[in-house]
Protein backbone atom coordinates (compact mmCIF):
# COMPACT_ATOMS: atom_id res chain seq x y z
CA UNK A 1 0.00 0.00 0.00
CA UNK A 2 1.57 3.36 -0.68
CA UNK A 3 1.57 5.65 2.54
CA UNK A 4 3.25 8.60 0.04
CA UNK A 5 1.74 12.15 1.45
CA UNK A 6 3.13 13.25 -2.17
CA UNK A 7 1.23 10.66 -3.81
CA UNK A 8 -1.46 11.18 -6.07
CA UNK A 9 -3.68 7.89 -5.82
CA UNK A 10 -5.74 7.13 -2.23
CA UNK A 11 -4.18 3.83 -0.47
CA UNK A 12 -4.60 1.27 -2.01
CA UNK A 13 -5.35 2.31 -5.58
CA UNK A 14 -1.75 2.18 -6.42
CA UNK A 15 -2.45 -0.91 -8.29
CA UNK A 16 -5.37 0.50 -9.92
CA UNK A 17 -7.83 -1.39 -7.62
CA UNK A 18 -10.06 0.08 -5.01
CA UNK A 19 -10.59 -0.91 -1.64
CA UNK A 20 -14.31 -0.27 -0.69
CA UNK A 21 -14.41 0.82 2.91
CA UNK A 22 -18.42 1.64 3.27
CA UNK A 23 -20.90 -0.55 1.42
CA UNK A 24 -22.49 1.21 -1.93
CA UNK A 25 -25.73 2.57 -1.80
CA UNK A 26 -28.87 0.27 -1.86
CA UNK A 27 -26.40 -2.49 -0.74
CA UNK A 28 -27.97 -4.82 2.45
CA UNK A 29 -28.26 -2.63 5.86
CA UNK A 30 -25.24 -2.68 7.76
CA UNK A 31 -24.99 -6.06 9.56
CA UNK A 32 -26.71 -6.82 12.89
CA UNK A 33 -24.01 -10.07 14.30
CA UNK A 34 -22.05 -9.29 17.66
CA UNK A 35 -22.88 -9.47 21.05
CA UNK A 36 -26.16 -8.30 22.68
CA UNK A 37 -27.15 -8.13 25.98
CA UNK A 38 -30.02 -9.54 26.99
CA UNK A 39 -33.04 -8.78 28.40
CA UNK A 40 -37.03 -9.26 29.44
CA UNK A 41 -39.77 -7.40 29.92
CA UNK A 42 -42.42 -9.79 30.68
CA UNK A 43 -42.40 -12.38 28.04
CA UNK A 44 -40.31 -10.42 25.50
CA UNK A 45 -36.84 -11.23 24.63
CA UNK A 46 -34.78 -8.07 23.74
CA UNK A 47 -31.10 -7.46 22.46
CA UNK A 48 -28.77 -4.34 23.02
CA UNK A 49 -25.15 -4.14 21.19
CA UNK A 50 -22.98 -4.89 24.50
CA UNK A 51 -20.72 -1.94 23.20
CA UNK A 52 -23.00 0.53 24.39
CA UNK A 53 -23.67 -0.94 27.96
CA UNK A 54 -21.21 -0.04 30.28
CA UNK A 55 -22.62 -1.93 33.66
CA UNK A 56 -26.17 -3.97 35.25
CA UNK A 57 -26.71 -2.76 38.92
CA UNK A 58 -29.29 -3.92 41.26
CA UNK A 59 -32.21 -0.99 41.80
CA UNK A 60 -30.93 1.99 43.98
CA UNK A 61 -32.97 5.38 44.93
CA UNK A 62 -34.59 7.08 42.18
CA UNK A 63 -34.99 10.90 42.73
CA UNK A 64 -38.02 12.23 41.15
CA UNK A 65 -37.50 15.35 38.74
CA UNK A 66 -40.57 17.40 38.25
CA UNK A 67 -41.48 17.96 34.05
CA UNK A 68 -39.65 14.51 33.03
CA UNK A 69 -41.65 12.66 30.76
CA UNK A 70 -43.56 10.04 32.22
CA UNK A 71 -41.33 6.68 31.21
CA UNK A 72 -38.08 8.65 32.86
CA UNK A 73 -38.08 7.76 36.37
CA UNK A 74 -35.79 10.18 38.07
CA UNK A 75 -31.91 9.62 38.69
CA UNK A 76 -29.50 7.76 40.22
CA UNK A 77 -26.49 9.01 42.04
CA UNK A 78 -24.06 6.15 40.65
CA UNK A 79 -20.36 6.78 42.26
CA UNK A 80 -21.32 10.48 42.27
CA UNK A 81 -22.61 10.99 38.70
CA UNK A 82 -25.77 11.32 38.36
CA UNK A 83 -27.67 9.37 35.48
CA UNK A 84 -30.99 9.73 34.38
CA UNK A 85 -33.19 6.22 34.70
CA UNK A 86 -35.79 5.30 32.15
CA UNK A 87 -38.24 2.75 32.25
CA UNK A 88 -38.63 0.63 29.41
CA UNK A 89 -41.85 -0.86 30.19
CA UNK A 90 -43.01 2.87 29.92
CA UNK A 91 -41.68 4.04 26.75
CA UNK A 92 -42.77 0.44 25.28
CA UNK A 93 -46.46 1.33 25.96
CA UNK A 94 -46.38 -1.90 28.98
CA UNK A 95 -48.19 -1.89 31.82
CA UNK A 96 -46.18 -1.28 34.78
CA UNK A 97 -45.34 -3.81 37.07
CA UNK A 98 -43.49 -4.63 41.06
CA UNK A 99 -40.20 -4.56 40.81
CA UNK A 100 -38.79 -8.10 42.12
CA UNK A 101 -35.26 -9.23 43.37
CA UNK A 102 -34.23 -9.63 39.10
CA UNK A 103 -35.59 -6.36 38.31
CA UNK A 104 -32.45 -4.22 37.55
CA UNK A 105 -30.84 -1.24 35.68
CA UNK A 106 -28.97 -1.56 33.00
CA UNK A 107 -26.75 1.47 32.58
CA UNK A 108 -26.00 2.18 29.00
CA UNK A 109 -23.61 4.92 27.25
CA UNK A 110 -25.51 6.87 24.25
CA UNK A 111 -24.59 9.43 21.97
CA UNK A 112 -26.17 12.67 21.18
CA UNK A 113 -25.53 16.61 20.35
CA UNK A 114 -23.31 17.07 23.27
CA UNK A 115 -21.53 14.05 22.99
CA UNK A 116 -21.82 10.70 24.63
CA UNK A 117 -23.97 10.62 28.43
CA UNK A 118 -25.17 7.79 30.40
CA UNK A 119 -28.20 6.62 30.49
CA UNK A 120 -30.06 4.16 33.11
CA UNK A 121 -32.69 1.82 31.78
CA UNK A 122 -34.95 -0.28 34.21
CA UNK A 123 -35.71 -4.23 32.75
CA UNK A 124 -37.29 -7.26 34.39
CA UNK A 125 -34.58 -9.00 33.73
CA UNK A 126 -31.20 -9.77 32.49
CA UNK A 127 -30.76 -13.08 30.92
CA UNK A 128 -27.90 -13.62 29.13
CA UNK A 129 -24.71 -12.13 27.08
CA UNK A 130 -25.52 -13.82 23.20
CA UNK A 131 -23.57 -13.79 20.27
CA UNK A 132 -26.06 -13.00 17.30
CA UNK A 133 -24.55 -14.47 13.64
CA UNK A 134 -25.97 -12.86 10.61
CA UNK A 135 -28.25 -15.84 9.27
CA UNK A 136 -29.84 -15.96 12.77
CA UNK A 137 -31.72 -12.34 12.35
CA UNK A 138 -34.25 -11.38 10.27
CA UNK A 139 -36.16 -8.36 9.19
CA UNK A 140 -39.66 -7.95 11.55
CA UNK A 141 -42.65 -9.20 9.76
CA UNK A 142 -44.77 -6.54 8.38
CA UNK A 143 -47.99 -6.70 8.93
CA UNK A 144 -50.92 -3.97 10.43
CA UNK A 145 -50.44 -4.96 14.35
CA UNK A 146 -46.45 -4.42 14.37
CA UNK A 147 -45.79 -0.58 13.35
CA UNK A 148 -42.50 -0.24 11.76
CA UNK A 149 -40.29 1.03 14.06
CA UNK A 150 -36.91 1.83 12.77
CA UNK A 151 -35.46 1.15 16.52
CA UNK A 152 -35.76 -2.21 15.84
CA UNK A 153 -32.86 -3.64 14.21
CA UNK A 154 -33.82 -7.21 13.54
CA UNK A 155 -35.61 -10.58 15.03
CA UNK A 156 -32.76 -13.05 16.11
CA UNK A 157 -33.53 -16.40 16.10
CA UNK A 158 -31.72 -18.12 19.22
CA UNK A 159 -32.50 -21.42 20.86
CA UNK A 160 -33.94 -19.70 23.78
CA UNK A 161 -36.71 -18.07 21.66
CA UNK A 162 -37.15 -15.00 19.34
CA UNK A 163 -35.31 -11.54 20.25
CA UNK A 164 -35.98 -8.47 19.52
CA UNK A 165 -32.62 -6.35 18.72
CA UNK A 166 -32.87 -2.91 19.67
CA UNK A 167 -30.98 0.52 18.26
CA UNK A 168 -30.81 2.10 21.56
CA UNK A 169 -29.88 5.86 20.21
CA UNK A 170 -33.11 5.43 17.26
CA UNK A 171 -35.01 4.32 20.92
CA UNK A 172 -33.95 7.21 23.20
CA UNK A 173 -34.76 9.79 20.42
CA UNK A 174 -38.58 8.70 19.84
CA UNK A 175 -40.90 10.59 22.37
CA UNK A 176 -43.59 7.86 21.81
CA UNK A 177 -43.80 4.23 22.77
CA UNK A 178 -42.07 2.20 20.41
CA UNK A 179 -44.02 -1.26 20.43
CA UNK A 180 -46.73 -2.93 20.95
CA UNK A 181 -47.24 -4.63 25.01
CA UNK A 182 -47.55 -7.96 23.22
CA UNK A 183 -47.24 -9.31 19.96
CA UNK A 184 -50.11 -11.04 18.38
Amino acid sequence: MNLDPNSTSPPGEEDGTARLLEPERGSQPPSREGKYLVFTLGKERYGLGILTVREIIGLMAIHELPGMPPHYKGVINLRDKVIPVMELRGKFGMDAMEYDERTCIIVVEVSGGGGSRLLGIIVDAVSEVANIRPQDVENPPSCAALPDSPCLLGMAKLAEGVTLLLDLDCLLQSHQPMMPAEFP
